[in-house]
Parts: C-alpha cells; sequence; structure tokens
C-alpha cells in the first residue's frame, strides 16, 4: 500500500522575466514525493533543481500547475497560513548556512521558535537538546565564526529541527564542506530519516550524497528525466 505524498506536483511549469527575455526553468513537472521518506534532486548547473526545491519549500510559486502540501493547495493559502506552514512544517538547510553572525549557536537554533511564539525557557531547553545530540553541547555559546564548517551545517540543521517540522529540505548543503564533514553531515540526515521518520528531500549534484537517499529524481534542462 502506497504511502501518503507529503509533496504533491502536477504539469508545474515555472518561467523568469529577466530584461526582455524570459527563462523557462521548470516545464511540466509532475511528481509525488511519500510521507517518511528521503529521496535526492539530482541535476547538472541550470537543470532547475533548486527552483524545484524552492516551489516544494513553499519559497517560491509556479506560472502555472498545482502544489499540494499534506494535501493542501498551496496557491489557496494565504500568505499568513503560508508563512505558518514554512514555519512548523518545513525546515530548510542551505549551503551557504545563513546562520546570523552576530548570534551564537544556541541563539541561531532558538530564533525559529521565537517566530512561533514559544516560551524562551523551552526555545533554550529544546536548542541546548538539538545542538547537545548532534555533539556540540560545548560550543552552544560559540558564535559561527568560531566554528568550522562542518559545525555550522550541523547547527543550521539543528536549527532546520527546531520546530520539529515533518519535512526537511536541503539544497546543496555539502557543498562547502571537506568530504569528512559531509559525511557527518549525511549520517545526521540518514539518522533523522530512519529513526524519527523525517521526509528528507536533498538537492545535490554529487552522486555519493545522492546515495544515501531511497529515490533518486533526475531533472534536467527543467523537465524530470523518465524512470526517475
Amino acid at each position: 500500500m502506497a504511502k501518503e505524498a507529503i509533496i504533491k506536483l502536477q504539469d508545474v511549469w515555472r518561467t523568469y522575466q529577466l530584461g526582455k527575455i524570459e527563462l523557462t526553468v521548470l516545464k511540466n513537472v509532475s511528481l509525488e514525493i511519500e510521507k517518511g521518506s528521503f529521496v535526492s534532486i539530482m541535476g547538472p548547473s541550470g537543470s532547475g533543481k533548486s527552483t524545484l526545491m524552492h516551489i516544494i519549500g513553499c519559497l517560491d510559486f509556479p506560472d502555472r500547475g498545482k502544489v499540494f502540501l499534506n494535501g493542501n493547495d498551496i496557491l489557496n493559502l494565504s500568505q499568513n497560513n503560508l508563512a505558518d506552514i514554512r514555519g512548523k512544517e518545513i525546515g530548510f538547510v542551505f549551503q551557504q548556512f545563513n546562520l546570523l553572525r552576530n548570534l551564537n549557536a544556541l541563539e541561531n537554533v532558538m530564533l525559529p521558535m521565537a517566530f512561533q511564539e514559544i516560551a524562551r525557557r523551552e526555545r533554550e531547553k529544546r536548542a541546548k537538546k538539538l545542538l547537545s545530540s548532534f555533539g556540540l553541547g560545548s560550543r552552544i555559546y560559540h558564535k559561527p565564526a568560531e566554528l568550522s564548517g562542518g559545525q555550522q551545517q550541523i547547527v543550521a540543521i539543528a536549527r532546520s529541527l527546531a520546530n520539529n517540522p515533518e519535512l526537511i529540505l536541503a539544497d546543496e548543503l555539502t557543498g562547502n564542506l571537506d568530504s569528512k564533514s559531509g559525511e557527518m553531515i549525511m549520517e545526521i540526515l540518514s539518522n533523522l530519516h530512519k529513526t524519527e521518520g523525517k521526509t528528507i528531500v536533498v538537492v545535490t549534484h554529487d552522486r555519493h550524497i545522492a546515495s544515501y537517499s531511497q529515490k533518486i529524481i533526475h531533472i534536467r534542462d527543467g523537465m524530470i528525466e523518465e524512470g526517475s
């Protein structure tokens, strides 16, 4: 029996206007991602994979087609509802870490919970627990500049989990890391998938990174390749 889809795209197109030029990045994309799955989206530079991730994460919207998150058509939701969904149901991890440089590791992880109006004591307790579970318990008061690239990415992953989302989206998350740190990060994601049942979607051009997933979706020239 097939699992319920957490993400479903139907005939999605996305075109950007660059001056007088129209650039169609996604062309008639349809896919389903099941709850509790670990999926990689692979493709060369310029294939449309990051745009696809942004649409899956409700950060961008199609010009044509439908996008459903847990059965809800995101194009029918208000901006407030979309912001609430992004804050509670989706965790984002990016290649550039996107940590606030003036905040320490603990404060960076606490931040998403503040937007959900969680009490400070509870925010601090959960942030400390997350960072300690990933081996950074002794570094919680260090700012990003005082952490290695791998440690910064771990903080970013902990931050993405702050509100206990069901879906984790990771865009080239090992691109700025050495191979050892990259392996460590992927082991963390694999463990989250196996032990907590998180749905993981990784965008990558690296076959080794994609090998951690259960399914690989190949995209080229804005289209999903047959067999993906």
